[in-house]
């Protein structure tokens, strides 16, 4: 990772910081120029999302390393799958909720089962898109990738993390799903120094009473509830559950073991997802009592993102909300 991935104490923020705006689907597009000077293999292909994710740079530097196929996500994963057939480096931009949902077929057959080096940045996911409606909320996401062997699932908490794991899939060989934002900012809540790691947890706030795990948008939320319950007294873990698949057992398992109890925070259906991952290691291994945050077995209304977070439950309240419940 070169000097500029990251924000040195005591110096100004590096160029890449300023562009993605507290916004993880533009620190992807910003990582993506970094990856075209390294990797000359490396290939953008667009589902209509060049402002989106903010490749216009890309396809003013590397022009000829750029794919526009329009709304046809089907195609784009099929080009993206041949390509990397061909030894080249795909990317692909496009929409959370109809990358996973209208080309899933493509992405099972073409990507994950031919283990393909293809990386899909998803952006808008959950219900960043709160005013466009269900059509464009992404909210069975993760449940559907991260049942597809083969494939590896990243969702970044905020800027730093998003730029850094961007970087990180040129060593990932194979498949690699990345949950981005939508047009809502994502204060940063992760150490800019610390590196990604596939696999791994990182923990955000200490705590013996209990765990929040959370992932995505989710993440920024559990540490104010930390912070709020610690004011009450409560030591709350909270672990930043950024890579979905393969995911840290040790960590969850150690939370699990050392606490009375753990919380898991999601921006997406408590069926399948972080949630569902967490219950199904712990009922096995450790039986232990949870809580879930996440959306419910609903199709979200549409509305101003945090308004609809809020309705739903997705909120900082409502994590500190869990884990009074839990602790009962």
């Amino acid at each position: 990772m070169n000097d500029q991935s990251v924000n040195a104490p005591g110096l100004a923020a590096p160029e890449w910081r300023t562009k993605s705006a507290n916004q993880t689907r533009l620190a992807f597009g910003q990582a993506l120029l970094e990856i075209g000077a390294r990797e000359s293999r490396a290939v953008v292909l667009s589902a209509d999302t060049q402002d989106l994710l903010g490749i216009r740079p890309w396809i003013e530097r590397f022009r000829e390393r750029f794919i526009e196929m329009g709304i046809a996500e089907q195609n784009v994963i099929g080009a993206a799958s041949g390509l990397a057939t061909t030894g080249m480096r795909p990317y692909v931009c496009a929409y959370a909720p109809f990358i996973s949902a209208r080309s899933m077929e493509q992405v099972r057959n073409d990507v994950a089962y031919a283990n393909q080096r293809v990386v899909i940045g998803a952006a808008a996911s959950g219900i960043s898109l709160g005013v466009a409606g269900g059509t464009h909320h992404s909210l069975e996401d993760l449940a559907l990738m991260r049942s597809l062997p083969n494939m590896n699932v990243i969702v970044p908490a905020d800027v730093d993390e998003a730029y850094k794991a961007t970087l990180a899939t040129l060593d990932i060989d194979g498949p690699v799903y990345l949950r981005l934002g939508g047009r809502v900012e994502e204060p940063p809540v992760t150490d800019p120094q610390a590196p990604f790691q596939l696999g791994k947890a990182a923990q955000l706030r200490s705590g013996k009473d209990l765990a929040i795990l959370a992932c995505g948008a989710m993440v920024e939320m559990a540490v104010r509830a930390s912070d709020t319950l610690k004011k009450e007294g409560v030591g709350a873990r909270v672990l930043n559950m950024s890579s979905i698949k393969p995911f840290d057992r040790e960590a969850v398992l150690a939370a699990a073991a050392e606490t009375r109890g753990i919380v898991t925070a999601e921006e997406h259906h408590l069926a399948g997802g972080l949630g569902g991952m967490v219950a199904e290691l712990l009922a096995v291994e450790h039986p232990t009592r949870m809580r879930m945050v996440g959306m419910p077995d609903a199709f979200a209304i549409v509305g101003p993102t945090p308004k609809v977070r809020a309705k739903y439950g997705m909120s900082a309240e409502a994590i500190v909300a869990a884990c009074r419940s839990l602790l009962g």
